[in-house]
This record gives structure tokens, sequence and C-alpha cells, in this order.
């Protein structure tokens, strides 16, 4: 039986797993820092960021990481960071299941926008989203420094 739930103390482990399954599907694995313990801590001692993990037969198969941000124009909104479903499980459902799951997070919690990137070469990412009648935003160009 598969389940969407709330992520609790335990599951930073099979999250990082997946994480790490995401980052080689997008073609960096070395560019992984994170731990499975700062992400514990993360989500559950500092609280800066809530994931849903999908577990199928007690076994996590899917995850959503997403956190409260803000616009100066809109106010409170959610972006998710990450969002990633094993790829023996896709097509059945439950991907489009777990996106809606956060879309719903975002309605109840009052927030203005939801937010998310998709790399511009991940076709079926991006028919998935315009599916979900997405706005993807051609016009913006991500900036980032690292630390």
């Amino acid at each position: 039986m598969t389940q969407i739930r709330p992520a609790i103390k335990g599951d930073e482990n099979a999250i990082m797993e997946l994480i790490q399954a995401l980052a080689e599907y997008e073609k960096a694995p070395e560019q992984v820092v994170n731990t499975a313990e700062a992400l514990g801590q993360h989500l559950f001692e500092e609280e800066i960021c809530k994931a849903l993990v999908v577990e199928n037969e007690q076994k996590i198969i899917g995850f959503a990481l997403y956190f409260t941000n803000y616009s100066t124009w809109k106010g409170k909104c959610l972006y998710l960071e990450d969002f990633y479903v094993l790829p023996e499980y896709r097509g059945t459902g439950i991907g489009s299941t777990l996106f809606d799951a956060v879309v719903e997070i975002a309605q109840k919690s009052g927030v203005k926008r939801m937010d998310w990137q998709v790399l511009e070469w991940n076709e079926p990412a991006i028919k998935f989203y315009e599916k979900k009648n997405a706005v993807l935003d051609p016009e913006w160009v991500n900036g980032r420094l690292f630390f």
C-alpha cells in the first residue's frame, strides 16, 4: 500500500538517498554536500524546511521538500525545493498525488504563490508540470552564490 505522509525523524537517510538519486539523474552527483545528519537537523530540529514522503510497503520511494519563502510583491509563498519519485514508480500517479499534496499544503497555509525550478532539458518534468497548468517562466535568470 502506498501512502503520502509528513517526514518524521528517522526518514532523513532515505530522503538523502533519494536526493542523491535525483542529483545523479540531473548529472550532478558531486554537487551534493548535504548529509543525512544535517538534513535531519534542518527538518526536525531547526524546522527550516519540511518534507512529505511517499512510502510503499515500508520503503520510501519519493519525497517533496519545501519551505516558506517571501515575495516583496506577493507576500508569503511556498518554495518546492525538490520533488522526486524513483523511476520504477513513475507513470502510476504517485508523483501527481505527491505534487497535489504539496499544492494543498500551499493553499491551506495561505501562500500567494508556489514556486519551483525545472531544468530546461528535463522534458518529462516539464510535461508533468504543464499537465498541472503550471506557468513555466522563461524570462527569469537564476542568480546564485556559493559559500
